[in-house]
């Protein structure tokens, strides 16, 4: 199976970083956060991967042309394909355009994709997550699975009516409410969805699924956390430093 990562947003939250690179090359620890969602879908077995690239997409390229044993094996229109011995990874950089929704960028894929089935996600956000068990938890009669995961609470919330605050709360409660949390599992019927490049996935093709009742959610309550911005990032590398990187995969389960 292939997994689909997006990664060609500008990535403007972070503008710190993504002045001069790409969202996914901004480092946790050592590595791009697109090394670390890469090793958990590896760890998994799961090493044939296509990324989604728009935005500075050539520093990618120019990335893996100097990871490890890399090697370009072959080039097609918009499209490097590199290959390592020693990871056993198949990765292809497709230029999906620099200013196409996420939607399109999948669009952009469709004769590229001939699997029944495959997995997608987005290239900013990690998580402690059982690859296995997420395509185990997909259903045949579904069109798409998606991770639902808690928000985090970092923002207090008031209740306004009109110009009075009824009510101050420093902390949301969650309890009941989930989000998108990427880690995707799609069959080929997503394409059903998708007409143009300026397509949102999330808009024009997952909220009309949900509404046909073709999608499911598998709910991830271990941890999961976006890097949209600087206080994420540096929230992540104090993690990772510390050495207690739920998202880690160190050895074959």
């Amino acid at each position: 199976m292939k997994v689909i990562l997006l990664a060609g947003g500008l990535g403007t939250r972070l503008s710190e970083e993504t002045n001069k690179i790409p969202k996914p090359l901004v480092k946790i620890g050592k590595y791009p956060i697109l090394i670390h969602i890469m090793n958990i879908f590896s760890f998994y077995g799961y090493k044939d991967f296509i990324i989604c690239g728009g935005y500075k997409h050539e520093k990618i390229i120019n990335y893996f042309r100097k990871f490890s044993d890399f090697k370009l094996i072959n080039k097609k229109k918009n499209q490097n394909i590199f290959f390592s011995q020693k990871k056993n990874w198949n990765v292809n950089i497709v230029f999906t355009g620099k200013e196409t929704n996420t939607g399109g960028r999948l669009l952009f894929l469709k004769n590229i994709l001939k699997d029944e089935t495959f997995f997608l996600t987005y290239g900013d956000g990690v998580a402690d997550i059982n690859i296995k068990s997420l395509l185990k938890f997909h259903k045949k009669k579904f069109i798409v699975t998606v991770t639902a995961v808690k928000p985090p609470g970092r923002f207090g919330v008031l209740k306004i009516n009109k110009s009075f605050v009824n009510k101050f709360q420093e902390k949301v409660d969650n309890k009941d409410v989930w989000i998108n949390g990427g880690f995707f599992v799609f069959k080929k019927e997503i394409f059903q969805y998708l007409k143009n490049k300026s397509d949102s996935l999330e808009i024009d093709a997952l909220k009309k699924i949900a509404k046909d009742k073709k999608m499911n959610a598998y709910k991830l309550k271990k941890f999961w956390q976006p890097m949209d911005t600087l206080r994420d990032k540096n929230e992540l590398n104090n993690i990772w430093k510390k050495g207690i990187a739920p998202w880690k995969r160190s050895s074959k389960k």
